[in-house]
């Protein structure tokens, strides 16, 4: 189970710092064999081993053995009881609908939008996929200069790589339930 565990973290955190194996082996001083065994679970890596890979991530060795400790494989959010994890202003709160999930490859938040709330005029680049659905309100996108209005009901799916930006067009709260993948690191 642990082994599993440390495989998958491995394997997650490498692709989202959109490394290959040879070269998170290059940078750990660790042989791309191993790295690969012990993302498919072969293998239950050294702590020596551990402390390579957590280096080169920048990380302490806990990282990789706190989530064989913490965390739920299933997790039940009632309605209203989300985890709060972004307030700003009065004007932008995010609420995680999966905080406590382990090894999540997704997040799930909700994004309460007041009026004129806006992410700003530059635009935003990440790694990975973002899906929006308009729960209530309208929205415009701008991705990679292509201007889209959503109204409640309406989705649009962009991969995060593309420059975006979005906007609340509505004259009053507008409500966002966002799929982030891969899903950030909240604390």
């Amino acid at each position: 189970m642990v082994r599993k565990l440390i495989g998958t973290k491995l394997k997650s955190t490498r692709l989202q710092r959109d490394l290959t194996i040879q070269e998170l082996a290059a940078g750990a001083k660790v042989s791309a064999n191993m790295i690969s065994r012990i993302e498919r679970g072969l293998t239950t890596p050294s702590v020596e081993i551990l402390m390579k890979l957590a280096t080169a991530f920048g990380m302490s060795i806990g990282y990789f053995i706190e989530e064989a400790e913490k965390g739920s494989t299933t997790v039940l959010t009632r309605h209203g009881e989300g985890h709060p994890i972004f307030f700003f202003e009065e004007k932008h709160q995010i609420v995680s609908l999966t905080q406590g999930i382990r090894d999540s490859g997704f997040s799930v938040f909700i994004d309460t939008l007041e009026k004129g709330c806006a992410s700003g005029a530059g635009g935003m680049v990440q790694s990975g996929e973002e899906f929006a659905y308009i729960l209530a309100g309208q929205m415009e996108f701008v991705v990679d200069g292509e201007f889209y209005e959503l109204h409640a009901g309406d989705a649009i799916t962009f991969k995060a790589a593309q420059s975006h930006r979005w906007r609340n067009l509505h004259d009053g709260r507008t409500q966002v339930l966002w799929v982030v993948s891969p899903a950030p690191h909240l604390k």
